[in-house]
């Protein structure tokens, strides 16, 4: 079971395979920090169509220039590296007309473009900026949630800051690297969620993806979210009981197959989970499958029920926030 004090960190990336519900458990996190009083932001990297909003239910345009408050407490905020380059310049020129002159020089920004990692850096410097700031009452944001890109293009946005400290000389460039290698491993501040599925690729990427996030980021992990976790309907010897019935005419014959093809993708997905708990030293939440055609608040309100649920008591109680969501 995860650990709860996940949300006590101030900035945590959650990351995983493309298609493994990572949006879906940013948003579920933010709900249930939000809910328990915290000012969250909700980070999404470069998204052509933004996600968080449209799974929380918010209305309104989907890319607003800066932080756009989705629900009382809980903001969000689409990272583009064109908008994070200007901002960045802005804050180095220090003048909007100088900024503007400059980043709208072709010449400019054809040698920008050429610069290795320039747009990751600006992109995850925007986040860690955001992380660092303060209002007047202290920081602004309780916790930072990212949505981080699927797994490659995640380290290589998190690889950043080390890559140029170990490249770039003594500058603005190099002390913008230092400080942020310093907030991304320090494991009071920041941690990485990892988010799996209970299928074979799936989980051999989530443990590569735990050793680099160890091994070549240094980075503190916050805990294991395996996603769309099937439940155990009929034990072994129920669905060798029914073996007979198969062949029967409908409904009867398709309710049995459909039955015993549950049962085995629930061992299967039974067995993918030990193999992650046997690799990984991690805290670990078990999402029940939702039952569900469509995908959105509903079913967000689900598996945040279902977090909840397994921190207080046990992966057996998640199951019972999910099923009959749909």
């Amino acid at each position: 079971m995860a650990d709860p004090t996940l949300l006590d960190r101030h900035l945590v990336f959650v990351a995983g395979k493309g298609g493994a519900g990572k949006s879906t458990v940013t948003a579920a996190l933010a709900l249930l920090a939000a809910r328990a009083g915290k000012r969250v932001l909700v980070c999404e990297v470069n998204a052509p169509q933004p996600r968080i909003a449209a799974l929380l239910g918010a209305e309104g345009p989907v890319d607003a220039p800066g932080p756009r408050e989705l629900l009382p407490g809980l903001h969000a905020l689409n990272v583009l590296p064109a908008a994070a380059m200007h901002e960045y310049g802005l804050m180095v020129l220090r003048f909007r007309a100088v900024t503007h002159a400059v980043f709208e020089n072709r010449l400019i920004r054809y040698f920008l473009r050429a610069i290795p990692s320039l747009a990751e850096l600006v992109v995850l410097g925007k986040i860690l900026h955001e992380a660092r700031s303060r209002g007047p009452k202290g920081p602004r944001w309780d916790l930072v949630l990212v949505d981080a890109p699927a797994t490659g293009h995640a380290i290589q946005l998190l690889r950043v800051p080390s890559a140029l400290l170990d490249a770039v000389p003594a500058g603005p460039l190099r002390h913008d690297a230092e400080w942020m290698e310093r907030l991304l491993v320090d494991p009071v501040q920041t941690a990485v969620a990892l988010v799996t599925l209970p299928e074979e690729t799936p989980v051999n990427e989530a443990i590569e993806l735990d050793a680099q996030v160890r091994g070549v980021l240094g980075m503190s992990r916050a805990g294991l979210f395996v996603n769309a976790v099937p439940a155990t309907r009929l034990a072994p010897a129920e669905v060798a009981a029914l073996a007979g019935a198969r062949d029967a005419p409908p409904p009867l014959g398709p309710a049995v197959r459909a039955a015993t093809l549950a049962s085995i993708r629930a061992e299967e997905a039974r067995r993918h989970v030990g193999r992650l708990r046997a690799a990984l030293d991690l805290p670990t939440t078990l999402l029940p499958l939702v039952p569900s055609v469509g995908w959105g608040p509903r079913q967000v309100e689900a598996v945040a029920g279902a977090i909840a649920r397994a921190w207080q008591g046990g992966e057996e109680a998640a199951w019972t926030s999910c099923w009959g969501a749909g």
